[in-house]
């Protein structure tokens, strides 16, 4: 029989915003990667510096979330979606264009302007999110909810992956910075084109006024969602699954270098792992759920991802040899040992996909119409939050002494707090009605 997320895939109402989407996701981290990949290897040439820029670029990335979310929120329930759509991808090429003209500066000027440069992507991303969620109920009939978000979340993470690999690998060639700059414009055009091509949707609510009080209506937003258990809990689970997530990619250089003895092939290994692992997940959970809009598969999720973090801590052991003689991928593959961490890393990602993407469809399918978009954007809000606590919690933890498996080893305990939470929203909320 064949598989209908295929058909659903194929189809007018949902292959092109899956291809804006995948070329958004990939435009944002090949810039992010390349960005980094410079800074690290042509820019500076100390790592405590390095670190700082690094860091500070990921917080100016995350800070548009908790500015310009309630403000995007509210957009996408005015406005006309897919009209939105369009002009947030015409955005992007304007930040691509800047992007680029900014890869023709040197030195500290590079630094200053492509730091500009990642908060309007931050911005355009933020912009993005409520408009991406919010109107797949409208192209989608709710039995094809599961299926359109398990498509999506595969397609993101994939995307992720190769703008990861891609932005570290193009900018390191000669002539990099032209091929990045002429690669991010071509995907970014490409994002735009793709776009023409989502089909109409209604406009949710035309009457509402747009607060330009940005925090007064960003706690409105959140107390809007607050007020509703099967909102809310499916947010704050989403937020774990992210927290969880940002701790187990900020600590695989370490994790590969220190713990295990290897290079930097192994940590992109590790990162493709985890990406293909959270893909296979979500299209795991839309083939078992047979398009029922339920949590029913997220306390599996929960529980599988404390397990094979127990197992994952177990299995952790030096591989390779000295500090200063590091194994590469082919030699980290040919222990046996290596495999058991492979198989841990990539059953909690898989978990980790079965665990969000049910949360998601529920999200969308028990917010009302008319307030969809500005429940998605209290979901970004407090992702954000959870994302910034993540880097608290793993220095808290470094600061302590622990090394990265026991960093793993108490995320996973952490985690067996949320099962019970899970279990309660899956008994609670039942399928979404």
């Amino acid at each position: 029989m064949a598989d209908p997320r295929r058909h659903l895939l194929m189809s007018r109402r949902l292959l092109p915003l899956f291809v804006t989407q995948f070329l958004g996701a990939l435009n944002d981290n090949l810039l992010k990667t390349a960005l980094v990949t410079l800074v690290t290897y042509r820019v500076f040439t100390d790592a405590a510096t390095t670190k700082l820029v690094v860091a500070t670029a990921t917080a100016i990335f995350i800070a548009p979330y908790f500015i310009a979310s309630a403000t995007a929120g509210q957009l996408a329930d005015k406005f006309e979606k897919t009209a939105l759509i369009r002009l947030v991808k015409l955005w992007e090429i304007g930040v691509m264009v800047l992007a680029a003209a900014g890869f023709g500066l040197g030195g500290e000027r590079f630094i200053a302007f492509e730091l500009m440069v990642l908060l309007l992507l931050g911005v355009q991303a933020t912009f993005f999110g409520p408009v991406k969620y919010g109107i797949l109920p409208d192209l989608l009939a709710r039995e094809e909810l599961m299926g359109g978000n398990a498509l999506i979340e595969a397609g993101t993470f994939l995307a992720i992956l190769l703008g990861t690999i891609a932005g570290g690998l193009l900018i390191l060639l000669p002539g990099g910075e032209t091929v990045v700059a002429t690669t991010l414009l071509g995907v970014a055009l490409a994002g735009w084109g793709s776009s023409l091509f989502i089909p109409p949707a209604r406009r949710a609510a035309p009457d509402l006024r747009v607060n330009p009080n940005i925090w007064a209506e960003t706690m409105a937003i959140i107390r809007f969602a607050r007020e509703r258990d099967e909102l809310w809990l499916p947010i704050l689970a989403i937020s774990w699954f992210w927290l969880v997530g940002a701790v187990f990619l900020s600590q695989f250089p370490t994790y590969a270098k220190t713990t295990l003895g290897a290079d930097e092939q192994v940590e992109t290994l590790f990162l493709a792992l985890f990406s293909i692992g959270v893909g296979a997940g979500a299209m795991l959970c839309g083939r078992l759920q047979h398009g029922e809009v339920s949590a029913r598969l997220a306390p599996l999720g929960a529980a599988g991802i404390t397990l094979f973090t127990l197992d994952l801590y177990l299995a952790s052991g030096r591989v390779g040899g000295s500090e200063g003689a590091l194994i590469g991928a082919a030699v980290f593959l040919s222990h046996l040992a290596s495999w058991r961490l492979l198989i841990d890393l990539f059953m909690i990602a898989l978990c980790g996909g079965l665990f969000t993407v049910p949360l998601y469809a529920l999200i969308q399918a028990r917010a009302e119409e008319s307030h969809r978009s500005r429940v998605v954007a209290a979901n970004n809000v407090i992702n954000a939050l959870f994302l910034v606590a993540s880097g608290a919690l793993s220095a808290v933890m470094l600061k302590l002494g622990l090394d990265v498996p026991q960093i793993f080893l108490a995320v996973g305990i952490l985690n067996l707090g949320v099962v019970p939470f899970v279990i309660r929203l899956a008994r609670a909320g039942g399928a979404a009605r």
